[in-house]
């Protein structure tokens, strides 16, 4: 970023982020939670586990600079309940350096890192943008379809992928026997719907019923199963029927599985939006720190698996 890009973020953007924070949460709120975020990035360069075996199954998660201490929190908190079973396969959101790269495997030994060279290789090969130049133009200004792309194009197998803002308290079973033996999609549940575009819309071009409620903050596709052309087509109908909007990712998601019999995690031990009193007594599998949970994250989760 150029010196007058940066200081036009000092003086502008930061600023006005903050207002909206302090708008939302109340200024002493806002101090409260900024304080429990930094103290979570100064704690998280702490954790380390052990290189698990070597035929033990994978789990994805796309990350960066930004985002690094959340994943390493959720990654550290899955392989202290799961007894250390799984392998972390880092996929590099763009912004990842070699000394990140160093701190990635230092923390997690055995870990593995797909780097923005190798993605964009793949990209090139698998999603070329003279065949998808929708696809490619949202990866470009839109990271969270990069869940889908960048872990799946032109790659085979089922494939595991978890949101970096969520926490494990208990072995997960239900997780684990997926891993284990997968052979349909796996979501969580949604509390609310969470798609934006409308069931009716999504279902006239999906061909198929959509289950309402599906949430990605862990979601197990079969890349091979991915059919982009289909992508290719609905991110330009839904986009030009019902405006452009944040969840396109799971929505695409849930219109990728329409008509099929997804695995839905027990709403009741892998909690989205969990409330305040089941974060300070956590009682669940998991939480995923969505909406107005994060406040919560910072303030008193991830302490509890430190």
């Amino acid at each position: 970023m150029s010196f007058i890009g940066n200081l036009g973020y000092a003086i502008y953007y930061r600023p006005k982020g903050w207002l909206k924070k302090i708008i939302k949460n109340g200024l002493f709120n806002s101090v409260s939670i900024e304080k429990g975020r930094k103290a979570m990035v100064k704690a998280s360069a702490s954790l380390k586990v052990a290189e698990p075996a070597s035929n033990t199954a994978e789990v994805y998660f796309l990350t960066g600079k930004k985002f690094w201490p959340l994943t390493a929190f959720c990654m550290y908190s899955l392989s202290k309940q799961s007894g250390n079973k799984l392998r972390a396969v880092f996929i590099d959101d763009g912004s990842l350096d070699d000394t990140l790269i160093q701190t990635m495997c230092h923390q997690f030994p055995g870990c593995i890192v797909k780097t923005s060279a190798q993605i964009e290789a793949d990209i090139k090969t698998y999603l070329p943008a003279s065949k998808y130049p929708v696809i490619n133009k949202k990866r470009a200004i839109y990271p969270h379809i990069k869940k889908l792309t960048d872990v799946h194009a032109g790659a085979k197998g089922w494939k595991l992928v978890l949101d970096s803002d969520m926490l494990f308290f208990k072995y997960p079973i239900e997780m684990l026997e997926w891993l284990d033996t997968p052979q349909q999609p796996f979501f969580l549940y949604d509390p609310i719907y969470s798609y934006h575009y409308s069931l009716k819309l999504m279902e006239q071009f999906a061909g198929a019923v959509i289950i309402p409620n599906l949430n990605v903050g862990a979601i197990g596709l079969k890349s091979e199963l991915i059919d982009w052309d289909k992508l290719e087509t609905w991110i330009a109908q839904l986009e030009e029927k019902e405006g452009t909007n944040y969840l396109l990712e799971q929505a695409l998601s849930a219109m990728l599985v329409a008509g099929d019999k997804p695995i839905i995690a027990d709403r009741k031990e892998y909690i989205v939006m969990p409330e305040r009193s089941e974060v300070e007594h956590p009682s669940a599998t998991l939480h995923h720190y969505v909406a107005g949970s994060k406040e919560w994250y910072y303030k008193k989760a991830w302490q509890q698996v430190m």
